[in-house]
């Protein structure tokens, strides 16, 4: 993947994020008009425990699959093992995901205080099921350092969720659950059109892939293989949509222990501030997802120095561009605000704004941790980033359950917790990385010092990444192949030796 295969990845990859993004925050323009602060915050409510479920179900796929597709492309075989392996696996864990919600929909309601809201959990829950699907054909053609599917898949969703969702809060703005309710029920409709649009991509490809050449069918890939590398990626990922899930509960209650409006604050922090802040991270998602092709590409030719190189140069792209977006919005953020959510009143509002501004450091290191989490994917060590979210997240929960208790605090208490939060899963995931990096270094150095290595077929890094931070051509590359891997990997070896302390 060359320098500029690489950027051009993440640019369509953040270019759907950010039209993606952008939709939904224009969406909550005429949608905050029709059903209030309050409606919001009813909309907001059923998230949680669905980005729970879906990050169970979907978050960890993209990213383990890309990584195990590449490692198969590189070797000239089939992804159709792998295609069939992560069905059946995540299928089946959606369609538990879908049941799971549905029977918690009216203990979930009762628990925050809106029993009301039960027929929205119902409508939500089929997206589980959905997502599944789509994130597994995704991480094949991210894999295939294709990002295009992905970027108009994540686009087509937001349409179709934004088209139908403004319809019905228009039609039953007066009936604010039933409004609701159907909103919800808009964005399982939109994830099955995606999915519709993610099979008839595929079936093009697969069509024209057998035109072009046939793939050896390669060895068999095992549903726990998926499972290994995927898993830790899902636990990491599932740690923050149970932490919103909890601020759903506790902060609403800690709120309303002195606040008449506690429904409101929390829809006004989760739903509107936190929309917006998010930006940044979606288009940023780019780069954590072109890393991992490369990045994987290096560590499978265990050259440690190109390792580094990669890791590095998607930090600074991630970091550079995520400050940037962050001055511009804590600059602009009245602007953003009263352009996105001119139908809430002027107190609302304003702060919005003071919440929008105070979370903008956090957005950058939220997608320094991104960036930094995918390389470890990409490095075999997802572990890592479940160790970092876990501590990043009880901090979280501990600082905001102090903070928000305390009146003088309120609601600007979650900010500075979550604040907190990613500040800590970034520091601690930039540590690991460094040793991953230097612990790859040590296992080269030990297989060559032994004798005892194994021969692995160098990974194709011409085609997976080898010019993507220099574009040397070494003259091993016209040895036979037996000899061509074993003096690749000595001379990774050696790199790795002297690089890795």
């Amino acid at each position: 993947m060359k320098k500029r295969t690489f950027i051009k990845g993440a640019a369509i990859i953040a270019a759907g994020g950010f039209f993606s993004k952008a939709i939904g925050a224009l969406y909550k323009i005429p949608l905050t008009n029709f059903i209030g602060g309050y409606g919001l915050g009813l909309y907001q409510m059923a998230y949680p425990i669905y980005c729970l479920l879906l990050t169970v179900s979907a978050t960890g796929i993209p990213s383990s699959i890309a990584c195990l597709a590449a490692e198969r492309l590189a070797r000239g075989e089939s992804e159709k093992p792998l295609l069939s392996a992560a069905m059946k696996l995540f299928l089946t864990v959606g369609a538990f995901g879908t049941i799971f919600m549905m029977i918690l929909a009216p203990l979930l309601s009762a628990a925050q205080g809106e029993r009301e809201l039960i027929g929205g959990y119902l409508a939500l829950a089929p997206s589980v099921f959905l997502v599944s699907a789509i994130s597994v054909l995704r991480g094949i053609f991210q894999g295939r350092a294709n990002m295009l599917p992905t970027a108009l898949s994540e686009i087509v969703e937001q349409i179709v969720k934004a088209a139908l969702g403004l319809f019905f809060a228009w039609r039953f703005q007066a009936d604010v659950f039933k409004a609701v309710t159907l909103m919800l029920a808009s964005v399982s409709v939109s994830e099955a059109v995606a999915l519709a649009y993610m099979i008839a991509v595929h079936k093009k490809a697969k069509n024209k892939q057998k035109e072009q050449k046939e793939q050896k069918e390669g060895g068999r890939v095992g549903v726990k293989t998926v499972f290994a590398l995927s898993a830790p990626v899902t636990f990491s990922s599932a740690l923050f949509p149970l932490s919103s899930l909890i601020d759903s509960v506790v902060i609403v209650r800690l709120l309303g222990a002195y606040s008449e409006n506690a429904v409101s604050l929390f829809g006004l922090f989760s739903g509107a501030a936190t929309t917006i802040v998010n930006l940044p991270a979606s288009v940023c998602y780019g780069l954590a997802a072109a890393s991992i092709p490369a990045v994987a590409a290096a560590r499978g030719a265990g050259d440690c120095v190109e390792l580094k190189k990669r890791v590095r140069y998607a930090l600074f792209l991630t970091l550079a561009l995520s400050t940037a977006f962050a001055v511009g919005l804590y600059l602009l953020a009245g602007v953003a605000v009263n352009a996105v959510y001119g139908g809430l009143n002027a107190t609302d509002r304003e702060l919005v704004i003071k919440m929008v501004r105070a979370l903008c450091i956090g957005s950058v290191f939220l997608c320094g941790t991104q960036t930094l989490s995918a390389c470890l994917t990409a490095q075999k060590k997802p572990r890592y980033s479940f160790y970092s979210a876990l501590v990043a997240v009880v901090a979280k929960t501990v600082i905001g359950i102090v903070l928000v208790s305390k009146p003088e605090f309120s609601v600007f208490g979650a900010v500075i917790a979550s604040n907190a939060c990613y500040f800590l899963d970034f520091l601690m995931n930039l540590l690991y990385n460094g040793k991953a990096i230097k612990s790859q270094g040590e296992e080269n150095e030990n297989d060559h010092g032994s004798g005892t290595g194994r021969r692995k077929r160098r990974l194709n890094l011409k085609g997976q990444g080898s010019d993507f931070a220099s574009g040397e051509r070494r003259e091993t590359d016209r040895l036979p192949h037996g000899e061509h891997a074993l003096l690749s990997k000595r001379e990774g070896s050696r790199r790795c030796a002297r690089h890795a302390r």
